[in-house]
Protein backbone atom coordinates (compact mmCIF):
# COMPACT_ATOMS: atom_id res chain seq x y z
CA UNK A 1 0.00 0.00 0.00
CA UNK A 2 3.35 2.51 1.30
CA UNK A 3 4.42 1.89 -2.73
CA UNK A 4 1.44 2.75 -4.59
CA UNK A 5 1.21 5.56 -2.41
CA UNK A 6 4.66 6.71 -3.13
CA UNK A 7 3.87 5.67 -6.97
CA UNK A 8 0.65 8.10 -6.66
CA UNK A 9 2.85 11.31 -4.78
CA UNK A 10 5.53 10.91 -7.52
CA UNK A 11 2.98 11.13 -10.72
CA UNK A 12 1.30 13.76 -8.85
CA UNK A 13 4.10 15.88 -8.38
CA UNK A 14 5.68 14.73 -12.36
CA UNK A 15 1.75 15.89 -13.52
CA UNK A 16 2.23 19.51 -11.56
CA UNK A 17 5.42 20.31 -13.04
CA UNK A 18 4.59 19.80 -16.40
CA UNK A 19 1.81 21.38 -16.14
CA UNK A 20 3.77 24.51 -14.32
CA UNK A 21 6.53 24.72 -16.60
CA UNK A 22 3.56 24.93 -19.55
CA UNK A 23 2.14 27.32 -18.24
CA UNK A 24 4.32 30.29 -17.09
CA UNK A 25 3.18 33.53 -18.83
CA UNK A 26 1.65 36.34 -16.34
CA UNK A 27 -2.00 36.88 -15.45
CA UNK A 28 -3.91 39.33 -13.87
CA UNK A 29 -6.35 38.70 -11.01
CA UNK A 30 -8.69 41.70 -10.70
CA UNK A 31 -11.57 42.45 -7.85
CA UNK A 32 -13.69 44.88 -9.75
CA UNK A 33 -11.38 48.34 -10.59
CA UNK A 34 -9.99 48.57 -6.55
CA UNK A 35 -7.72 45.70 -6.90
CA UNK A 36 -5.29 44.06 -9.34
CA UNK A 37 -2.54 41.47 -9.17
CA UNK A 38 -0.75 40.21 -11.75
CA UNK A 39 1.48 36.31 -11.06
CA UNK A 40 2.22 33.49 -13.02
CA UNK A 41 -0.58 31.64 -13.96
CA UNK A 42 0.92 28.30 -12.17
CA UNK A 43 1.23 30.16 -8.61
CA UNK A 44 -2.32 31.25 -9.64
CA UNK A 45 -3.59 27.52 -9.84
CA UNK A 46 -1.29 25.82 -7.04
CA UNK A 47 -2.73 28.85 -4.78
CA UNK A 48 -6.54 27.77 -5.88
CA UNK A 49 -5.76 24.48 -5.68
CA UNK A 50 -4.38 25.06 -1.60
CA UNK A 51 -6.81 26.70 -0.65
CA UNK A 52 -9.63 23.97 -2.29
CA UNK A 53 -7.34 21.29 -0.39
CA UNK A 54 -7.37 23.55 3.40
CA UNK A 55 -11.40 23.99 2.67
CA UNK A 56 -11.58 20.08 2.52
CA UNK A 57 -8.97 19.27 5.37
CA UNK A 58 -10.68 21.50 7.89
CA UNK A 59 -14.22 20.50 6.50
CA UNK A 60 -12.98 16.48 7.51
CA UNK A 61 -11.47 17.72 10.58
CA UNK A 62 -14.72 19.58 12.09
CA UNK A 63 -16.93 16.14 10.51
CA UNK A 64 -14.19 13.99 12.53
CA UNK A 65 -14.36 16.00 15.90
CA UNK A 66 -18.25 16.13 15.64
CA UNK A 67 -17.87 11.90 15.26
CA UNK A 68 -15.68 12.05 18.03
CA UNK A 69 -18.28 13.83 20.46
CA UNK A 70 -21.03 11.40 19.22
CA UNK A 71 -19.40 8.07 20.28
CA UNK A 72 -17.81 10.25 23.19
CA UNK A 73 -21.74 10.91 24.35
CA UNK A 74 -22.55 7.43 23.26
CA UNK A 75 -20.37 5.28 25.44
CA UNK A 76 -21.10 7.78 28.71
CA UNK A 77 -24.25 6.81 27.49
CA UNK A 78 -23.55 2.97 27.60
CA UNK A 79 -21.68 3.44 30.79
CA UNK A 80 -24.47 5.28 32.81
CA UNK A 81 -26.90 2.48 31.62
CA UNK A 82 -24.65 -0.70 32.67
CA UNK A 83 -23.65 0.37 36.03
CA UNK A 84 -26.64 2.23 37.98
CA UNK A 85 -25.58 4.04 40.50
CA UNK A 86 -25.04 2.80 44.05
CA UNK A 87 -27.58 3.02 46.86
CA UNK A 88 -26.86 5.94 49.27
CA UNK A 89 -24.08 4.60 51.68
CA UNK A 90 -23.51 1.51 49.71
CA UNK A 91 -20.36 0.62 48.41
CA UNK A 92 -19.60 -1.93 45.05
CA UNK A 93 -18.74 -5.30 45.95
CA UNK A 94 -15.69 -7.18 44.50
CA UNK A 95 -17.74 -7.59 41.21
CA UNK A 96 -19.23 -3.89 41.17
CA UNK A 97 -22.59 -5.64 42.32
CA UNK A 98 -23.78 -3.48 45.58
CA UNK A 99 -23.17 -4.76 48.87
CA UNK A 100 -27.16 -5.53 49.32
CA UNK A 101 -27.27 -8.13 45.96
CA UNK A 102 -23.69 -9.24 47.06
CA UNK A 103 -23.72 -13.27 47.57
CA UNK A 104 -24.68 -14.32 51.38
CA UNK A 105 -26.60 -11.31 52.31
CA UNK A 106 -30.05 -11.66 54.08
CA UNK A 107 -29.37 -15.51 54.64
CA UNK A 108 -29.30 -15.68 58.40
CA UNK A 109 -26.23 -14.14 59.66
CA UNK A 110 -25.19 -13.76 63.29
CA UNK A 111 -26.04 -9.80 62.60
CA UNK A 112 -29.25 -10.30 60.18
CA UNK A 113 -31.45 -9.67 63.28
CA UNK A 114 -29.40 -6.72 64.72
Amino acid sequence: MQVARWIAGAALFTALLLFSLQNAEPVTLRLYHWWSWQAPLIFVVLIAFAIGAAAGLLAGAMRAARLKRTIRGMRRARIAREAPPAPHGAAPGPRGEHAASAAGYGQGGPLDGV
